[in-house]
């Protein structure tokens, strides 16, 4: 069987799955979750053992150590995983609301019903317990799922797609609602991304270039988890040590996230106080910076150690590392227009005392999400209390930042008449 034949053969699997995953009830669906926790739980052994074989292959192929972190699971993360689980049942089902209802004055009743998107194909890379967090998101949505793992991560990931079939399967989850593609060939996601007779929705997680291999060969809607090019902007009503506390937490928390800042913006009215008070924190993180003439020459001054002048690339680049790139700004207007030029529409962040500028910049800067006075590492689904998520979304059509539960719902029109007929 060819790749391509094998890839539509699981499509269409999950296109039969769908149709009976879609009617099944709120408690079917909460007792299949649980049922796919217990299985990781009871299969954890067989699940280390699958993924010691892929952390020796990343070794062997001299991955680096925060590639390997990634990739390995253990009896924490597995528990993590099926934490996780237990609460998104927890949560409220997203199918089946009702939007909105109104009677037209010819007397049929119309509704607008949250409904299942159908099947989803989810493409991701490195870390295995994504594959977990995908699925139960899928299953409690009603959605069939068809995922994509990283070739890195592969034995890891069947082995966790079957525990979680294996388990929900035992509590009533339709066989092939949750398979994996259990191939390291590319071609696969080419063959996915054409599959559009069965997938609804794909959405891609991961690199650049995976990410344009799926947009550029996909026939149905995509929903990209694209770079985090995220900005600290410290305003002149910036309450300082605040804003040192924030811009440590986003840059250096976890570095290689793609909520975490990227390039700090400073007004020019607090450039030098600012940068006296946080250069030793951010010296003493490791964090190497690329910083405008003016920041240049106010951190040469305090003979900061990791310094170099930006060159116009670093303004848009991704470092996803100790890198950090730093513009001294005149205005909330030039903080707001760097933004919108160089950045990725992911997560923003003002930090200020000044509530009409704060409200300025919620409303005028266009990213997923905003903040004032908070940290850009908040973009996550379970910090939104969404639970797992599949992504950050920094697309805006249909979903936009986390998405949870009711990002991967969509909705039909059910109209109830008693004969009428159009004139």
């Amino acid at each position: 069987m060819t790749v391509e034949e094998q890839i539509h053969e699981i499509g269409g699997k999950a296109r039969r799955a769908s149709r009976a995953l879609a009617l099944l009830s709120t408690e079917k669906k909460n007792a299949a979750l649980l049922g796919m926790a217990d299985a990781l739980l009871a299969q954890a052994p067989a699940l280390l053992a699958a993924n010691a074989r892929d952390i020796a292959g990343a070794e062997e192929n001299a991955l680096g150590n925060a590639a390997i972190d990634r990739l390995r699971l253990t009896d924490a993360r597995i528990q993590a995983m099926a934490d996780g689980i237990r609460q998104v049942v927890a949560l409220g089902d997203p199918v089946g609301k009702t939007l909105a209802g109104w009677t037209r004055p010819n007397g049929i009743a119309i509704s607008k019903i949250s409904t299942p998107i159908g099947v989803i194909g989810i493409i991701y890379e490195s870390r295995p317990n994504v594959t977990s967090d995908a699925a139960i998101l899928c299953i409690k949505t009603g959605n069939a799922v068809i995922l994509r793992g990283g070739s890195e991560s592969l034995h890891s990931n069947m082995a966790i797609a079957a525990a979680l079939q294996a388990g929900g399967g035992s509590c009533g989850l339709p066989e092939n609602a949750i398979q994996l593609i259990p191939t390291k060939d590319r071609e696969a996601v080419r063959h996915m991304a054409q599959m559009d007779r069965f997938i609804d929705l794909i959405i891609p997680r991961g690199g650049h270039s995976l990410i344009e291999a799926v947009v550029s060969h996909a026939r149905m809607p995509v929903i990209k988890h694209y770079h985090g090019v995220c900005h600290v902007y410290v305003d002149r009503d910036a309450d300082l040590e605040m804003a040192l506390r924030v811009a440590i937490n986003a840059k250096c928390q976890r570095p290689g996230v793609c909520n975490a800042m990227e390039t700090l913006l400073v007004h020019r009215d607090v450039a030098e106080a600012f940068l006296k008070m946080s250069a030793p924190a951010f010296g003493e993180n490791g964090v190497a910076i690329h910083a405008d003439e003016t920041a240049f020459a106010q951190l040469s001054a305090l003979d900061y150690q990791s310094l170099s002048v930006a060159e116009e690339a670093d303004w848009s680049t991704e470092y996803l590392d100790l890198i950090l790139s730093l513009r001294v700004v005149d205005s909330l207007d030039a903080a707001v227009a760097h933004m919108e030029k160089y950045g990725s529409h992911h997560s923003d962040a003002i930090i200020t005392k000044n509530s009409a500028t704060a409200e300025r910049f919620l409303h005028e800067v266009d990213s997923a999400t905003v903040y004032w006075n908070a940290s850009t590492r908040f973009s996550d689904g379970g910090e939104f209390g969404f639970g797992a998520e599949i992504g950050i979304s920094t697309d805006k059509l249909h979903a936009r930042g986390p998405m949870g539960l009711d990002e991967l719902t969509t909705y039909k029109y059910l109209i109830r008449g008693e004969g009428q007929i159009r004139e």
